[in-house]
């Protein structure tokens, strides 16, 4: 084998087409974007338009609603807890908070607060102190021997006054 016999697969690079270049190339005059009209012209075209007939995106109702204030929660359910303490990447005697499950590499990063979730068991006495839990992983902590302490302020029913 010499140098100059080493060549890319057949087929494996393709020419570029070249537009406008005379009706011989099969690909002059219009070069493939048909008459005339808005859709021949560049930078212009109509995305969605169904010839004057009402497009999909409006025919359908308007649905949803997006609330600019929800806070968005790292999640950690109660096995996984168990598991990090089995594997000591993090101290069960201490205070668990967002920075130390951050720190051990638990959760990646904290978001508006950590949710502590209740699926799993827990085995360890720990002091959690977390934006939120639910009653399931409260029962479990408190099962545990240990405690959970609520950072985020409690929201107000509508019943309630304020």
């Amino acid at each position: 084998m010499k140098l100059s016999d080493i060549a890319d697969n057949a087929g494996s690079r393709k020419k570029r087409m070249r537009v406008g270049r005379g009706i011989g190339s099969g690909k002059g005059k219009t070069a493939g974007r048909g008459g005339k009209g808005q859709t021949a012209r560049s930078g212009v075209r109509i995305k969605g338009f169904e010839g004057g007939q009402m497009p999909l995106h409006r025919r359908l109702p308007k649905r949803g609603f997006n609330n600019i204030f929800r806070l968005d929660f790292a999640e950690i359910n109660l096995d996984r807890l168990q598991e990090a303490i089995d594997a000591k990447t993090i101290d069960g005697s201490g205070v668990i908070n967002a920075e130390t499950l951050v720190a051990s590499g638990v959760l990646r990063r904290a978001k508006d607060g950590v949710r502590l979730l209740g699926r799993g068991e827990l085995k360890a006495k720990l002091t959690i102190e977390v934006h939120g839990a639910t009653k399931s992983a409260i029962e479990a902590v408190e099962k545990a021997g240990g405690s959970v302490k609520i950072l985020a302020p409690a929201k107000k029913d509508e019943g309630e006054a304020a």
